[in-house]
């Protein structure tokens, strides 16, 4: 039951007032420092209140409904857009769980990433994806994420991890990416300036190694003391600096199969006790507006890539940009213009699914002549 809707039933605060006054004070406080991590107990100081508990029922309130990130080691707060947005009003009640009469679940509450889009957290291992990563940063346990480019890997860990840094993978990657380099000042001399790892290290903040297998297993082994017991490095282009790491650091990876380049090598592999496989959500593609056709043809199109058929179909971020251009120059621009993003060897494999849908003439957006 919501505690601001029944008064009869609802506790007070140690001064007599009603949970939903803490939590407006609470969150205006959050809202007021929006760039700071604080702790239960800053925020406990700063309002001069006397329970600390209580504060800290608030913020995980706060941050179950996706007002606030929260940081463990140890646990901080900081407010999400979609918090100042709330302007300190309480998030609704949580659906009754199964078998008390509740007919939704909270599993598909979107979470604000950190450029304001909204993830939609999808079910894994009887929780959510989001929860469950998060869970597993908790216990130190290190995620590989694996699946076609497109499908939202990244997407679900920066809704995961509010604090995250992120190394690029390719096949120019170089240990400087990870631990930092020297840059040239304007006078002409040079200053040293950490990595991300360095910096997830000292700082307990997420990493992650996107395209993690485009980066050379000599480049990678930098990351495998900072993952095992030892969970120290050295820095060697920098006075052989030594780098522990603070509570919360954690490092995920991704990894796209089938891309050129990518090689998941069993030393990597056994770095990741956790091996989660993302795929497209086509339920979410339709909720977010994509045309039926194109979500039919890019499910037949899988299908043929699961079998070997193909080595390329449309995934999320395919079918949104399809979406995008079909509003912005039609709908036989946007078919057409997803002809020409195939492999040329699979292009006759999805122009026919596309026909298939679309039922129509379609050939690859082409320049022709002066009007």
């Amino acid at each position: 039951m919501d505690p601001t809707t029944a008064p009869a039933t609802t506790p007070t605060t140690a001064n007599g007032r009603r949970p939903g006054y803490l939590y407006h004070k609470v969150a205006s406080h959050l809202a007021a420092h929006p760039d700071r991590l604080l702790t239960v107990g800053e925020i406990t100081k700063a309002l001069a209140v006397p329970s600390t508990g209580a504060v800290s029922e608030v913020l995980k309130k706060m941050a179950k409904a996706g007002y606030a990130t929260h940081l463990t080691g140890p646990h901080r707060y900081q407010i999400t857009q979609a918090g100042i947005d709330a302007a300190g009003t309480m998030p609704p009640p949580a659906p009754r769980a199964p078998g008390t009469g509740g007919t939704r679940s909270t599993l598909r509450q979107p979470v604000p990433r950190p450029n304001g889009d909204l993830y939609f957290p999808r079910r894994l291992a009887g929780a959510t994806d989001v929860d469950v990563l998060r869970r597993l940063r908790d216990k130190r346990i290190p995620v590989l994420l694996y699946g076609p480019p497109g499908t939202g890997k990244t997407a679900l860990v920066e809704a995961a991890f509010g604090d995250l840094l992120t190394v690029a993978g390719t096949g120019d990657t170089v240990v400087e990416d990870f631990l930092g380099n020297f840059i040239p000042l304007p006078d002409g001399g040079f200053e040293f300036v950490y990595g991300p790892l360095v910096v997830a290290m000292r700082e307990g903040r997420a990493l992650l190694v996107d395209d993690a297998t485009l980066i050379t297993p000599k480049v990678l082994a930098v990351l495998y003391p900072a993952m095992d017991g030892r969970r120290v490095i050295t820095i060697p282009g920098y006075r052989n600096e030594r780098v522990e790491a603070a509570d919360g650091f954690y490092v995920i990876a991704g990894h796209n199969p089938g891309v050129h380049g990518a090689i998941l090598t069993e030393a990597l592999a056994s770095r990741f006790d956790v091996h989660i496989e993302v795929t497209t959500d086509w339920d979410l593609a339709r909720h977010l507006g994509v045309p039926r056709p194109a979500v039919e043809a890019a499910i037949a199109l899988n299908t043929d890539l699961a079998a070997g058929r193909v080595s390329w179909a449309p995934q999320l971020r395919e079918l949104l940009g399809f979406t995008r251009l079909s509003k912005t120059l039609g709908s036989a621009a946007a078919v057409a213009n997803l002809v020409g993003r195939a492999p040329l060897e699979d292009r006759e494999q999805v122009l026919a699914a596309l026909q298939q849908q679309f039922g129509a003439d379609i050939t690859p957006l082409t320049l022709g002549k002066q009007r």
